[in-house]
């Protein structure tokens, strides 16, 4: 009788450890290649991967931007106009100020100011101060004599890069002799003067006050170092900026806008 257990457990024991040979056998699958990027996921200039939507779109709302060596652009700011940047208490939406130099932005190695000295227009043709070409003419100071005034309401100035450019970022200087924030600041870079197909590059109207459609952008205090707004390589030849009146007087002032990129062709 001891010798059938001793069999019977012997046997047990030999199937448990065929069983987890078996186990310890099982086939490994080979690796599997990396799954393709989908359509519309192009790398932008930071080399990070875009979040625009997939299919023919994205092609048309950001440019294949070569990724190669990147650069820190350099942009001259004028001096100071005032000292530290307090916020319009009773304006909603607006951002919190950096306290701190702005960091450098980088941009592919070649990229320059394409908009310095080239042809300004606005839909208000007569401003009431100042000559529109006064926004592309490298002066930046916070004088009487550096800007171009509007009138009160959404108006707008367009520069004429002169041919298609991949446009990486843009700076805005309003009239930053005083910390005002200008409303409905939008952005918008075109292949047509009409800007029949525009696309949209930033735009901080919280209400749709301009029936441009509501923003996502927060509003802003000017300062020297003025506004810049990554544009992520988009494709153009004319760029529009809006404004809608500022928090001191209403009026709409342009001082300077460069427009850094490089030409398509």
């Amino acid at each position: 009788m001891k010798s059938l257990q001793r069999v019977t457990c012997l046997g047990l024991v030999s199937a448990v450890a065929i069983a987890g040979m078996l186990v310890g056998c099982r086939r490994v699958e080979p690796p599997q290649p990396p799954a393709a990027q989908p359509p519309g996921s192009e790398l932008d200039a930071a080399g990070t991967e875009s979040d625009q939507p997939a299919g023919p779109e994205a092609e048309s709302e950001v440019a294949k931007v070569p990724v190669g060596k990147l650069v820190a652009i350099n942009i001259e700011l004028p001096a100071p106009a005032f000292r530290g940047t307090p916020v319009p208490l009773s304006e909603p939406n607006v951002e919190k100020p950096l306290g701190k130099p702005r960091p450098p932005f980088l941009a592919p190695e070649g990229t320059v100011n394409l908009a310095r000295s080239k042809p300004v227009a606005a839909g208000d043709p007569a401003p009431a101060s100042g000559e529109l070409d006064l926004i592309t003419d490298g002066s930046k100071e916070a004088t009487d004599f550096s800007f171009a005034e509007l009138r009160p309401g959404t108006e707008w100035v367009q520069v004429d890069l002169g041919q298609e450019a991949t446009v990486y970022a843009v700076v805005i200087w309003h009239n930053h002799a005083q910390a005002r924030v200008y409303r409905d600041v939008i952005v918008q870079v075109g292949e047509d003067p009409d800007f029949i197909d525009a696309k949209t590059i930033f735009n901080n109207d919280y209400d749709n006050s301009s029936g441009m459609g509501i923003g996502g952008q927060m509003g802003y205090v000017e300062t020297s170092e003025g506004k810049l707004i990554d544009c992520k390589g988009v494709e153009g030849r004319y760029v529009r900026f809006y404004s809608r009146g500022n928090t001191v007087d209403g009026k709409n002032h342009y001082t300077e806008v460069e427009i850094y990129g490089r030409p398509t062709g």
